[in-house]
C-alpha cells in the first residue's frame, strides 16, 4: 500500500503470487510425501511412476484448492474479503477454468502416467470435489478431507499393480485419522468457537496404529518415528490447548508440516 497526494493506492500482487496463494502451494510437499509412502509400500515401482504420481497429486491438490475458493466465493465476499477473488486479484471465471483444468490434468496423470485404476482415480477426484462443494455446509467435512488423503495413498499403492495389502490400507487409515483431527482444528480458525479435546485425539491415531501393526525390526523404527511425531504434535497443540492467547494458525501450520512424519 502506498500514499500519493493524499490518496491511498492498494497494490495488486503479481499474478504468480495470487496463483500460489490460491493453490496453497506450501502444502504441496505433503502431497508428495503421501505419494512416496504409497509408492514405497507398493514395492517401489519405476521412478517414472513416482514422477507421474507426484505430478498428478500436485495438480489435483492445486486444482482442488482453486475450486475450493471458487465454491466459497459467496462466503469469502462476506467474511474473508482478503481472499484473491473478492479482493479482485483474479476473476472467478478464471479460477473455475484453472481449477477444472488442473483436476482433469491430475486425473489423467494418475491414470495414464502412473497406471492407477479408474475406480481409485474416480474416488479420489470425487472426494476432492465433494469437499470443495460441501465443506462449508456440513459438520463432517473433516471426514471428506480425510478421504482425499486416504485415496491418494491408495492411488500411489495401486500404481504398483501388486495385490492389495493390509499395510496400504492401514497406512491410509492412519493418514486419514490425522487429517480428520487437523481439519477439525483448521475449521475453528474460520468459524470460531471453542476447540474440543476429543477430535484432537484423531491426530494421535497414527502413533497407536504404529504400535499395533509394526513388529520385529519395524517396531523399533516405528517407535522412533512415533516418538518424534508425538513430540511434534504436543508442541503444535500447545497453541490451542492453553487457556490464554490461543493461536490456531500456529497449530494448523505445524500439523500440516508434520504430515510427512505420519
Amino acid at each position: 500500500m502506498r500514499s500519493h497526494m493524499g490518496m491511498t493506492h492498494i497494490q495488486t500482487p503479481p499474478k504468480w503470487r495470487t496463483l500460489l496463494i490460491l493453490g496453497r502451494a506450501s502444502n504441496v510437499p505433503t502431497v508428495w510425501s503421501n505419494c512416496l509412502a504409497g509408492w514405497l509400500i507398493g514395492g517401489m515401482a519405476e521412478y517414472i511412476v513416482l514422477f507421474w504420481l507426484c505430478l498428478g497429486g500436485t495438480l489435483l491438490h492445486i486444482g482442488g484448492m482453486y475450486l475450493n475458493d471458487a465454491f466459497d466465493v459467496g462466503f469469502d465476499r462476506r467474511f474473508r474479503q482478503e481472499r484473491p477473488i473478492p479482493a479482485g486479484h483474479i476473476e472467478e471465471k478464471t479460477v473455475w477454468i484453472l481449477g477444472s483444468g488442473a483436476i482433469s490434468g491430475g486425473f489423467l496423470c494418475l491414470l495414464w502416467g502412473a497406471n492407477v485404476s479408474l475406480m481409485i482415480g474416480l474416488l479420489l477426484v470425487a472426494s476432492i470435489l465433494l469437499y470443495d462443494a460441501l465443506h462449508k455446509h456440513v459438520s463432517f467435512s473433516p471426514v471428506i478431507m480425510a478421504a482425499c488423503r486416504f485415496f491418494l495413498i491408495l492411488a500411489a499403492f495401486d500404481s504398483s499393480g501388486n495385490p492389495w495389502q493390509g499395510s496400504a490400507l492401514w497406512t491410509a487409515f492412519a493418514m486419514a485419522a490425522y487429517i480428520v483431527g487437523l481439519t477439525y482444528v483448521a475449521r475453528r480458525e474460520s468459524t470460531g468457537g471453542g476447540i474440543a479435546i476429543w477430535p484432537c485425539l484423531f491426530i494421535a491415531a497414527p502413533i497407536g496404529l504404529s504400535f499395533l501393526l509394526n513388529n520385529g525390526r519395524f517396531f523399533w523404527m516405528g517407535l522412533m518415528v512415533s516418538l518424534v511425531l508425538l513430540a511434534w504434535v504436543v508442541w503444535c497443540l500447545q497453541f490451542i490447548l492453553r487457556s490464554q492467547n490461543v493461536q490456531i494458525f500456529k497449530t494448523v501450520s505445524g500439523l500440516l508440516a508434520g504430515i510427512p512424519l505420519v
